[in-house]
């Protein structure tokens, strides 16, 4: 790769993580492409980004893009989002399917560094679109109990009436 696509890649992806609210780095070593091909694949759905970069490459581009230096070693493999939540589902649903070959080292939420721990609990909580069912249920509530306490009174008049 010569100097100037790599200053270009690197422009590239700093522009691209500091867009992005959420980042997880894992380790890769081992995965078929096969498998790296449906991480892929189902990260394209959930618009996450998926890509292996080098090590040197990478700290520059996250240098720029103002995150918290980090030591990165190893094959490593990078998936950011704009979704934390549905980022760390995606991370944490390949890693258990492939768990002897790829392992979360650590991501970036909000900026800071956190750990596979974290990615994890982050993981089990809803999604954005369960949360909306659930305001919405919560907000329709008074509305529904107000109706069924006329659907039940007009029952009670018909019965008393007949």
């Amino acid at each position: 790769m010569t100097k100037k696509k790599k200053e270009d890649l690197v422009t590239n992806l700093s522009e691209s993580f500091k867009n992005a609210n959420a980042m997880i780095v894992c380790d890769y070593r081992g995965l078929s492409v096969k498998k790296l091909e449906s991480l892929r694949r189902d990260s394209k759905q959930a618009d996450i980004q998926v890509r292996v970069i080098k090590n040197k490459l990478a700290n520059i581009a996250l240098k720029q893009a103002g995150y918290l230096p980090s030591e990165l070693k190893d094959t490593n493999i990078y998936i950011w989002s704009n979704d934390q939540i549905s980022l760390a589902k995606v991370v944490c649903k390949f890693q258990e399917a492939n768990n002897e070959n790829f392992k979360v080292k650590f991501g970036y939420f909000d900026g800071e560094i956190v750990d596979s721990k974290h990615i994890e609990s982050v993981s089990k909580l809803p999604s954005r679109d369960e949360l909306i069912g659930m305001l919405l249920s919560v907000w329709t509530a008074p509305a529904r109990y107000f109706v069924t306490g006329l659907d039940n009174l007009r029952k009670q008049k018909e019965e008393q009436g007949a």
